[in-house]
């Protein structure tokens, strides 16, 4: 509703004849006609008027409530105290979603988008290992020098077994070989007089075994005398030893009971052939036969026509200094270090050689690896971390599982559609193991070998989504 400026004057002098104008003098004042009121005695109605204006009329009780109760200030307490923002920055302050991120990863749990997403099929094609973490030794360190060797029981040189010359070569250094493959021919006249001898044992036998056979039947028709008999029968005995004698010399070649069978009915030629066959599967690591080169068996002077080494199996032979030797046991920790210092293998000592050498005055503790990716060579030097001393049982994981990921050493364990990296408090390093302290359980699954290569995948994974990790 507007107000015009004729009413808004009417108005204003309405308000002023309320108002008591006082008296100059000291009579009593002149009451204007609507003060009249005012001296009326308190309990009339106009002064239960003038009560309700003072106290209770809607213009003081809206003051009131302006003055405490009203929307504005309501609005303002609870902006002060209880309104949404606030309400949202108490949650940022003391409990919202980001800072809980930030206490599970302070106690190492796994990140929720720090996730390799693998296959178990990918993943084990991958070379993705995963054990149970357990309690094992752990105790101080030495770092000593070692050597990768060749596993004795593991080697062959192979000679020949008949003298002759070397026909035909069938394979060369680098070449891998499986049981029994034939490495080279060689053309015998020993061999083949060797199948002679047993070719004619074989026959005298049978014909001294038809002869005693005639005599002990006419024997017993007794057309003939006991003497022929126990001639026949001495002369049958010889020939059997013969033959057996014969056999055993193609044995001692090489020639097994199925050859046996075929000798006699060889092509021309072929009872010459001696094949010379490897005594294990493994790799040639060195060939010393030439084709048309005469060799000779037979005694120690024999020529080593190829070395052939399994070497999915190795040795680490370890230096160990007089000193230590009381320290280190059998059982003991070992991990194998390349000259930057990465873990390259991991074993324990298998036995220690009780021989000082006299030149180094150091003793040996042998170390079998297994080298199935043939990742250690023989006669690599590397550093071997031993742990040695009293060791304690602690929560231990192979060094190379622990990786810096975000600047804080993690080991990846197994989630769901992958692995994922989980913060850990890491603690004594010895003999390529660490101890884990706080992170990761007894009984829980880590990968043990391919954390490097989930850690490069996952700052691979990282780059290409724009974020540094």
């Amino acid at each position: 509703m507007k107000l015009t400026t004729m009413t808004m004057a009417a108005l204003t002098v309405g308000v002023f004849a309320f108002v008591t104008i006082p008296a100059t003098s000291g009579n009593a004042e002149t009451p204007l006609p609507m003060t009249a009121a005012a001296a009326t005695p308190p309990k009339d109605d106009d002064h239960a008027g003038e009560a309700k204006d003072a106290h209770g009329d809607d213009d003081h009780a809206g003051e009131a409530k302006d003055a405490h109760d009203d929307d504005d200030h309501a609005g303002e307490a609870k902006d002060a105290h209880d309104d949404d923002d606030h309400a949202g920055e108490a949650k940022d302050a003391h409990g919202d979603d980001d800072h809980a991120g930030e206490a599970e990863g302070a106690h190492g749990d796994e990140g929720g988008g720090d996730v390799v997403k693998l296959a178990p099929e990918v993943a084990k094609e991958a070379g993705i290992l995963l054990e149970q973490a357990e309690l094992g030794a752990l105790g101080e360190s030495l770092s000593l020098p070692a050597e990768i060797r060749f596993d004795a029981d593991r080697m062959a040189n192979v000679t020949p077994k008949v003298s002759g010359v070397i026909d035909r070569l069938l394979v060369g250094e680098g070449d891998t070989v499986a049981y029994g493959d034939t490495l080279a021919l060689i053309t015998s006249r020993e061999l083949a007089g060797l199948k002679s001898q047993w070719i004619i044992a074989q026959t005298n036998e049978v014909l001294a075994a038809q002869a005693l056979e005639r005599l002990e039947g006419l024997w017993a028709q007794k057309v003939t005398s006991e003497a022929n008999v126990q001639t026949a029968r001495a002369e049958h005995e010889s020939a059997k030893t013969e033959s057996e004698a014969a056999e055993t010399e193609l044995h001692a070649v090489g020639i097994d009971h199925a050859a046996l069978e075929k000798i006699a009915t060889a092509p021309d030629g072929n009872n010459a052939n001696a094949y010379l066959t490897a005594p294990l599967a493994g790799t040639i690591v060195r060939r010393a036969a030439t084709l048309g080169e005469t060799v000779t068996a037979g005694d120690s002077s024999a020529k080593v026509l190829f070395t052939i080494v399994d070497d999915s199996v190795v040795w680490a032979d370890i230096a160990v200094y007089k000193q230590d030797i009381s320290r280190v046991r059998v059982g003991a920790p070992v991990a194998l270090k390349s000259d930057a210092g990465d873990v390259i293998a991991q074993s324990t000592v298998a036995f220690i050689l009780p021989v000082i050498d006299e030149v180094s005055r150091t003793a040996t503790a042998r170390v079998i690896l297994d080298n199935a990716d043939r990742s250690l060579t023989p006669g690599q030097f590397v550093i071997a971390d031993l742990s040695v001393g009293n060791a304690a049982e602690v929560l231990r994981v192979p060094q190379s599982a622990v990786q810096l990921v975000e600047n804080r050493p993690s080991v990846f364990v197994p989630v769901d559609g992958g692995f994922a990296p989980r913060a850990v408090m890491v603690g004594t390093t010895a003999g390529g193991y660490v101890e884990i302290r706080s992170g990761l359980e007894e009984g829980d699954l880590f990968v043990s070998d391919g954390a490097f290569t989930l850690k490069a995948q996952l700052e691979k994974d990282a780059f290409g989504d724009g974020h540094g990790h």
